[in-house]
């Protein structure tokens, strides 16, 4: 099976960025409220997109879409280093992720400032893996 794995790169790549602006802006400005903003979309693109295509990659172990829609996500994640595709400890991680993404749903304001931002940097090097595992193990021949 062929994975391409060119948007969820495009989405970190575009997640750093809008860190770095964000870091960049004067404190409390419109600017950094325009680039937090950026930040918790992107940090829930990218964790969407991660979430796509390791279904699309757990269909190569047997498992039919229809069941991996019906999955949660933690569960995803699970079957995802019980096939090689993270490890443990990446799953932890990812949980953290999974539920503080949770909570930015319903708060753009002071408590992404305080857990967001100190997950971020984890976050970037967590998805640059994963996304570089799914390169590497579906993509050989392409």
């Amino acid at each position: 099976m062929n994975l391409n794995t060119d948007h969820l790169k495009r989405c970190i790549t575009t997640l750093e960025s809008s860190l770095e602006l964000y870091a960049k802006s004067a404190h409390e400005s419109i600017e950094q409220e325009v680039f937090r903003n950026a930040i918790i979309k992107g940090y829930e693109l990218v964790q969407e997109t991660s979430f796509k295509l390791l279904k699309r990659a757990l269909k190569d172990f047997g498992y039919s879409g229809k069941k991996l829609d019906a999955t949660p996500v933690k569960e995803i994640l699970r079957l995802a280093a019980t096939h090689g595709l993270m490890t443990v400890a990446e799953v932890e991680r990812w949980f953290v992720y999974r539920d503080n993404r949770n909570n930015t749903a319903h708060d753009y304001g002071e408590g992404f400032a305080k857990e967001t931002l100190v997950l971020l940097p984890d976050f970037i090097v967590d998805t640059k893996i994963l996304e570089s595992v799914l390169q590497r193990r579906f993509n050989k021949g392409a």
